[in-house]
């Protein structure tokens, strides 16, 4: 058996790879199976391209609904065991689960494996919470978004992979991702340290490793629960570029798939730059709570910019602007990490995957429902940009929590 390294003054940048590269695997793994999913469900199933997409839109919400569900119990357990363990039988888990599904033989068995793989991907909260651990208080922030960057590269790389393996074969991408995951928890079990002193440690708990629990948790800290609350309603927003980008481009500009791909591989090349580069030189000038505010700011102004563009290149010009609203995040998920104890950094981590886990469920439905009513044939008003306009209503709304966080902080 292969023992961990002994916990250093810094964990070294190997162990620092190791868990970007983590957070970039789990990036990977909601991308990397998109261009052929609609070819392996017909493959399993022999259903016509439209029944095909109600199923794709099922599995997306099998993995959701498990990131939100075990968000928590992961965190927790990390909370408990410490980041190494959790990191690398999350990452086996995951290389077997993407063999699983590489031979699925029906539909069924391809939904087991996405719900294992929404457990296992639940590995970002654990990954964050082994940044808390490393870093002093005013670094968090900008190494939260050294991680973002990673979700942000892996959600790039993870179509491109699919896409040239898919080539080869519907069944190509998941050996690839296997692949890929199994190489990670070699590399892991050679250089990552455990970063949880023993006497940070606490005991496992089911009533606090549940969304209900740790909400429950959180709420006993007021400014911690209004900066989650913010979160929640960013998250709200932001994940309407991935649900309606495809249809609201191809409908409002004529887009080809091309040009879509093209588009959202430039928005995530500019996320990733944000969230890896810039954030580190705008958070020591202004700090975390300027930082975040500037972050609402320009993804409001991103937002209502994008509702009204009247054509394509006019998308062009705004991504800089959408992808400078990244800085958000980190600045924010920092003012919480900063406000709870070293042993309960996997447990705040775990909340906020329950978090984003939920909003991948909750916005999708109702993004795609206001765009199919503002462009069915029947509307009263045509507007093809009215997700992005009610994103950016929410996200002005998120500013509320945020700003009364704030106050808690102050007194």
């Amino acid at each position: 058996m292969i023992q961990p390294p002994p916990v250093p003054a810094s964990p070294g940048r190997h162990a620092t790879a190791f868990v970007f590269v983590t957070v970039l695997v789990d990036g990977m793994g909601i991308g990397i199976i998109i261009p052929v999913l609609p070819g392996l469900i017909r493959e399993l199933t022999a259903l016509s391209l439209s029944q095909a997409a109600l199923w794709g839109g099922f599995l997306t919400l099998a993995y959701a609904l498990m990131q939100f569900v075990l968000g928590p119990t992961v965190g927790n357990l990390s909370d408990r065991f410490g980041r190494r363990p959790v990191l690398l039988v999350s990452l086996a888990i995951m290389a077997v689960d993407y063999l699983i599904m590489a031979v699925a033989p029906s539909l069924w068995v391809l939904f087991l494996g996405r719900l294992i793989a929404g457990a296992a991907g639940a590995t970002h909260s654990t990954a964050n919470a082994f940044v808390a651990d490393i870093s002093p208080p005013e670094k968090r922030a900008q190494n939260f978004g050294l991680m973002g960057a990673g979700f942000g590269i892996g959600f790039i790389v993870g179509p491109i992979i699919g896409g040239l393996a898919g080539e080869l074969s519907t069944r190509a991408p998941f050996y690839a991702a296997a692949a890929i995951a199994f190489g990670n928890f070699c590399y892991g079990a050679i250089v990552l340290p455990e970063t949880l002193d023993p006497a940070n440690r606490r005991p496992f708990s089911w009533i606090r490793a549940n969304p209900l629990g740790v909400a429950m948790q959180i709420a006993k800290v007021p400014m911690v629960a209004w900066f989650v609350l913010a979160f929640f309603m960013y998250n709200l927003a932001q994940y309407a570029y991935p649900a309606v980008w495809s249809f609201y481009t191809q409908e409002a500009f004529g887009w080809s798939t091309g040009q879509v791909g093209l588009s959202l591989a430039l928005w995530g090349v500019g996320f990733a730059l944000v969230q890896g580069w810039l954030i580190r030189l705008v958070l020591p000038r202004i700090g975390e709570a300027m930082t975040a505010l500037l972050g609402f700011l320009v993804s409001i102004l991103g937002l209502v910019a994008l509702s009204f563009a009247t054509e394509g290149w006019m998308v062009y010009a705004i991504i800089p602007i959408t992808a400078l609203g990244a800085i958000l995040a980190p600045a924010l998920t920092g003012l919480m990490a900063n406000r709870v104890p070293d042993n309960a950094q996997g447990e705040l981590q775990g909340a906020l995957s329950s978090v984003t886990g939920i909003t991948m469920i909750v916005t999708p439905v109702l993004m795609t429902q206001l765009f199919g009513y503002f462009t069915a044939a029947s509307t009263p008003l045509y507007f093809p940009g009215a997700p992005f306009l009610a994103a950016a209503v929410i996200m002005a709304l998120a500013m509320l929590p945020f700003a009364i966080g704030l106050r808690t902080v102050a007194r």
